[in-house]
């Protein structure tokens, strides 16, 4: 154990403080019928105190001395099922099936923070294309900035692209911070615990796709009018008329509008265009 070190390329940082374990394990809200996702297990902290917690476990590891350490160190244990590989690059649906047995209906991880943006997108799909098998919870260890954004609502700095389309999925909850020194090597940034209960399915948007792109335009250029940003899609004018029906102001940025006032948005626009034009969009 003593030997394996943590791997910068692999973005490994293993947490070493109970407190915030348990503060982990405490959101994920285990029982003993979980059967838990666990992506990313290291030197297995996490993994020890689900196994102990719940029906069976599922943990995939991207480092091969980590995934020979983790074999040797739970050979015993008959709850849990190791997969090397990587994360991104593996056929989700086959492998809960296959691997799990029954597939998993929580997901508790320590992640790594270079790649929390496509883990999000693996785990919840995309407005466009939810992941139309959600979990019923999932709960991440996430750098701190991230998890701001995550929970951020309108009119704040942490308020972005991010936060509507994970919040257009999932109701997303912030339950403490996790200071640099809580992980061995400690991260040059403070990190979060963040809580994500999925929805099935997300409802609101006639067109999802459409408001997907919508959102996208809209936080292109975080500083500029709604009106410049979406001039592409619709009329100065009557983007100003439609903010006025939303209680808007004509001048209003993509941060004053909620996930709601999205939702409406991309609504009141998707009526205006026949089935053909939106075809023509790419939607």
């Amino acid at each position: 154990m003593t030997k394996i070190r943590p791997r910068k390329q692999f973005g490994q940082h293993w947490l070493r403080s109970d407190r915030a374990l348990q503060r982990i394990l405490a959101a994920a809200d285990l029982s003993v019928e979980d059967t838990v996702l666990e992506i990313g297990p290291g030197r297995g902290v996490l993994t020890r105190s689900l196994l102990d917690r719940v029906k069976s476990l599922l943990a995939i590891e991207i480092d091969r001395d980590l995934y020979s350490f983790l074999q040797s160190e739970f050979s015993g244990k008959n709850n849990l099922r190791l997969v090397q590989g990587d994360f991104l690059g593996l056929e989700l649906e086959k492998l809960l099936t296959e691997e799990a047995g029954i597939p998993p209906n929580k997901v508790v991880a320590n992640i790594p923070y270079n790649i929390t943006g496509p883990i999000l997108e693996k785990l919840l799909g995309t407005i466009a294309q939810p992941n139309p098998k959600p979990f019923e919870l999932i709960v991440l260890l996430v750098q701190k900035e991230v998890a701001d954004r995550l929970a951020a609502q309108p009119n704040s700095s942490a308020y972005g692209g991010l936060s509507v389309r994970v919040q257009y999925l999932a109701q997303c909850e912030l339950i403490c911070t996790v200071p640099a020194g809580a992980f061995y090597p400690p991260p040059k940034v403070d990190s979060a615990v963040i809580r994500l209960r999925p929805y099935h399915p997300p409802t609101g948007a006639t067109h999802p796709a459409f408001l997907d792109q919508l959102v996208r335009m809209g936080f292109a250029t975080r500083r500029k009018m709604l009106r410049n940003n979406l001039k592409s899609v619709v009329e100065r004018d009557r983007l100003s008329e439609l903010l006025q029906q939303l209680d808007l102001n004509p001048q209003a940025r993509a941060e004053d509008l909620s996930l709601s006032q999205w939702i409406n948005l991309s609504n009141l626009l998707e009526a205006e265009r026949s089935p053909e034009q939106l075809d023509r969009l790419g939607y």
